[in-house]
């Protein structure tokens, strides 16, 4: 079983804004896959349903951003999902509107809601789906940035970026993450360094 989390906040006035896209590819998935996201469960949305004839649960957790840690670990452990069998769906303002790349362990991404699951979790080897929002001009903060809505320009490019994510998420449920990097990862897939074991010598 797959656990998919979509990076949203909760409310109406934050719908449209560009820290909520992973909510929006949630809300596509699940209309495009007939999956209902609306059972209510410990500060969260989820839906249950069949993927590519896997078995997904859709969450659209409904702390903020920077506590969603709390939402998906109780989901997790609920349903007894493995950390590695996590996708999460963030903005990621390091990147152009249009570019996705699809991370593993040993991210060098800065989110505040992959601290908060990296904390909760334990660990950082979950699938991390990037959905570039672009920065904000040099007069505007992060944050203020963020939860703006797209401009009418920038939902152009979003209705292409949408359907990308949604391809990348699906590919994630049934293969590799090393076939999803190799496919939507202009540089491939990440090398993961394996640790390297010391042997030592016993003298006789």
């Amino acid at each position: 079983m797959k656990l998919i989390v979509g990076f949203g906040n909760p409310g109406e006035k934050f719908l449209n804004n560009r820290q909520n896209i992973g909510f929006k590819v949630i809300d596509i998935l699940g209309n495009n896959e007939n999956i209902e996201v609306k059972i209510k469960k410990k500060k969260s949305l989820i839906g249950r349903g069949k993927m590519r004839d896997s078995d997904v649960v859709l969450l659209k957790p409904q702390t903020f951003i920077n506590l969603i840690g709390e939402s998906v670990l109780y989901i997790a452990s609920f349903l007894r999902i493995n950390v590695r069998d996590i996708i999460c769906i963030i903005e990621d303002s390091s990147l152009k509107l249009g570019e996705l790349r699809v991370d593993y362990a040993n991210s060098t991404l800065d989110h505040a809601g992959v601290d908060s699951m990296v904390r909760a979790l334990k660990s950082d080897r979950f699938a991390k789906v990037r959905v570039g929002v672009g920065a904000p001009p040099r007069n505007m903060s992060m944050e203020e940035y963020l939860l703006q809505d797209f401009t009418s320009e920038e939902k152009l490019v979003l209705i292409d970026i949408l359907n990308k994510t949604e391809k990348a998420v699906k590919m994630l449920v049934t293969q590799s993450i090393e076939e999803v990097q190799n496919k939507f990862n202009p540089e491939g897939a990440t090398k993961i360094e394996k640790r390297k074991i010391r042997k030592i010598r016993v003298r006789r």
